[in-house]
């Protein structure tokens, strides 16, 4: 069949441009509401949440955060069947779950979509315009392998056999496993083919576009083979249950163009999605890269639109080294892990955890151990020594010394001045780099990063406070008094630099925290945090003021589970 030529309309100009005081859209996928939400979507949704709250911390101008869900699709009519129920009514219940596990988990979401909400279908219908208008669309006949779990036709180089459950040969995707059926049907093709050379010389000019390094990598490799055209839509006899094609009622548009226009609905579009477009960042799991780095690029050329400015990209959670799978019975259930660990300290869990570049495993032991180690130990252990009565009797936050710790160039002028030591200078010096660190870290998506950073800094505080033991200085001594005083100044300085930094990725825990110190909502932001003023003769606020209310135990101690938390439970 004949092929009408491709016009790629013009691109429209940007309407964010850099700098403080832009705008940007971060997103979560649309999470395919088939089934309830486990670990693997909450990661996606707190990897999002901690970059949005970091930025709105930094004061980088109007942010926005999208996620949602994904409801149209063969899944979703073959589930609802299964269940005997519809697939409106089966959406329904699945998409309000994943937005009581987002609201559970303090994901500062503002926007979530539901691609059956009638905003969403008409900027799907307009795309599609977009697309034919532009003669980036033609019908054909299609044969291939297709993969109902993964909604997309797999090429034979992606295809092997086994056996199914009753030992009979069967057709799998060779990356998931997923087994794949032979499928020839009339469709409307998109002209992937003619985007190879656009999408390579997007990817050449913006090397951040995809991060981390490897899936960018991953990404080129994929084009320097030929695309296929892609199918776009679905014979509407057998997929009744999405957006009919404008014009065509036969067919029905194929669920990965419909989900993906979520991030230009969201934005309004096609009115307002300019205030905002391209000026996106998407998190994605690996294995929806495709759709997000090549897919969806090249349909945005299409339509006359630029890519979205960045893609961050991360692993997969296993269990006990072994795949998620119902079959197994080792789903987790987010709910269940809030109720044993908490709600931050499974936050903190995951992004601690959590490496995007590789997969990451699960396991109670191990999350009892990281968070009572570092936030129940470290963390609350060092707030509560350093504000108890029986150290700090005024509940004050006491007044730094320049004598006891004088302002030096080099830490080799340590030895003979004051009561500070060459090990404690450096400490200071490490503190008072973090917040750059941790800047850096969140920027290039590596969050994990930024915890483990904080955490050897808290472990250097907490060293700091032992070696100096100030419950066995004399009060009595004016001069004892005010190394006394310095060292809980420094020490709850520290704390409040760590409060700071850790309101993205904990947001309860540092607010107990800060509040404990008495610093207030408008002295929380980033951009103006500043460690230990006093070291370099600036003023304090918080020297001398009164500590906050005591509320007890930071963070409690983790117990150990008796059994994994698996399988969701029924909501």
């Amino acid at each position: 069949m004949l092929r009408p030529p491709l016009r790629l309309p013009p691109r429209r100009a940007a309407a964010t441009a850099a700098g403080p005081g832009r705008r940007l859209l971060l997103s979560t996928p649309i999470f395919y509401a088939n089934g309830p939400p486990h670990i693997g979507h909450l990661y996606s949704a707190l990897l999002a949440d901690a970059l949005h709250r970091y930025r709105g911390l930094c004061g980088a101008g109007p942010g926005r955060l999208s996620t949602g869900t994904d409801e149209h699709g063969l899944k979703i009519q073959q589930a609802a069947a299964a269940a005997g129920t519809s697939p409106a009514e089966l959406c329904e219940r699945v998409s309000g779950q994943f937005r009581q596990a987002l609201a559970r988990a303090a994901v500062s979401f503002t926007d979530f979509t539901r691609t059956s909400a009638p905003r969403h279908q008409r900027a799907v219908r307009h795309f599609w315009g977009a697309l034919r208008d532009g003669g980036a669309l033609y019908k054909g006949a299609y044969e291939g392998w297709y993969c109902t779990a993964e909604e997309s036709f797999l090429p034979p180089g992606q295809i092997g056999e086994r056996r199914d459950a009753r030992g009979r040969p069967c057709k799998v995707s060779l990356e998931t496993g997923h087994q794949v059926h032979w499928t020839k049907e009339e469709n409307y093709m998109f002209r992937l083919s003619a985007f190879r050379d656009p999408l390579w010389k997007w990817l050449r000019n913006n090397p951040c576009a995809i991060s981390p390094d490897p899936f960018y990598q991953h990404v080129l490799r994929w084009l320097e083979e030929d695309l296929q055209d892609l199918s776009v839509s679905r014979e509407r006899s057998r997929l009744h249950w999405g957006i009919p094609v404008p014009g065509d009622s036969t067919q029905t548009v194929y669920v990965w163009v419909d989900a993906l226009v979520n991030y230009l609905s969201v934005l309004g579009y096609p009115e307002t999605h300019g205030e905002w477009w391209p000026a996106a960042h998407h998190i994605v799991g690996k294995d929806i890269l495709k759709f997000h780095a090549v897919y969806w690029p090249a349909l945005l050329m299409a339509a006359g639109l630029p890519p979205p400015e960045r893609i961050f990209v991360h692993s997969h959670w296993t269990v006990h080294g072994q795949k998620m799978s119902k079959s197994l019975g080792n789903v987790i259930d987010p709910f269940a892990c809030f109720g044993q660990y908490t709600v931050d300290g499974f936050r903190y869990f995951l992004l601690r955890q959590g490496v995007p570049e590789r997969d990451c495993d699960y396991y109670d032991e191990k999350v009892v151990k990281l968070v009572n180690s570092e936030l129940a130990d470290a963390l609350g252990g060092l707030l509560n020594r350093s504000t108890a009565l029986s150290i700090n009797p005024s509940n004050t936050y006491p007044c730094f010394s320049e004598s006891c710790f004088p302002k030096i160039l080099d830490s080799g002028e340590a030895k003979g001045m004051g009561r500070a030591s060459a090990e404690d200078y450096e400490f200071v010096a490490s503190v008072a780099s973090l917040p750059l660190q941790v800047a850096g870290y969140f920027e290039g998506f590596q969050i994990y990063k930024a915890l483990e950073c904080i955490a050897m800094c808290v472990r250097q505080t907490n060293s700091f406070f032992q070696r100096h033991r100030p419950w066995k200085l004399n009060r009595k001594d004016p001069v004892e008094q005010l190394w006394l005083d310095t060292i809980i100044h420094i020490t709850l300085e520290c704390l409040r630099v760590y409060g700071t930094l850790l309101q993205p990725v904990i947001p309860h825990t540092a607010d107990k925290l800060l509040s404990r110190l008495a610093v207030e909502p408008e002295e929380r932001g980033l951009s103006s945090l500043t460690f230990l003023p006093r070291y370099s003769g600036l003023p304090c606020p918080f020297e001398g003021r009164q500590l906050g209310p005591d509320t007890g135990v930071l963070f409690h101690r983790l117990e150990k589970s008796g059994q994994h938390q698996t399988e969701t439970k029924k909501l």
